[in-house]
């Protein structure tokens, strides 16, 4: 579980960095790409990622639902950010989405398979 847990507290702390270059104009791309809103949407991912770790290590009631829940919400949200990373950002943009999406799927199905009860023991 610690793992699990470290893995989404990295990939949230990679989701701030993100944001914070894109919020300082540091990542550009082209129309219909928004580093603005990109910066807003890798922050509100990473918040949730982090909220969801620390829950987990804490081994709160519904740890394992709420990282799992996390996880997914990172998975939908690094998918929509592909999408219109594809449109119009740059390559930096569109390798950190192929670099992380994986990782991101590798702890939804680790939390699946370990499952609820061994989550929370």
């Amino acid at each position: 579980m610690n793992r699990i847990a470290r893995l989404m507290a990295a990939e949230a702390a990679s989701l701030a960095v993100m944001s914070a270059l894109h919020l300082a104009g540091r990542l550009d791309g082209s129309t219909p790409f928004d580093p603005t809103r990109a910066g807003v949407a890798e922050a509100v991912i990473g918040g949730v990622l982090l909220t969801g770790a620390v829950v987990l290590l804490r081994g709160r009631p519904h740890a394992w639902s709420v990282a799992l829940a996390a996880n997914a919400f990172a998975v939908v949200g690094f998918v929509v950010g592909l999408t219109r990373t594809t449109q119009g950002g740059g390559t930096v943009d569109i390798a950190y989405h192929l670099t992380v999406l994986p990782l991101l799927l590798l702890n939804f199905i680790a939390l699946l398979r370990l499952g609820r009860e061994q989550a929370i023991s």
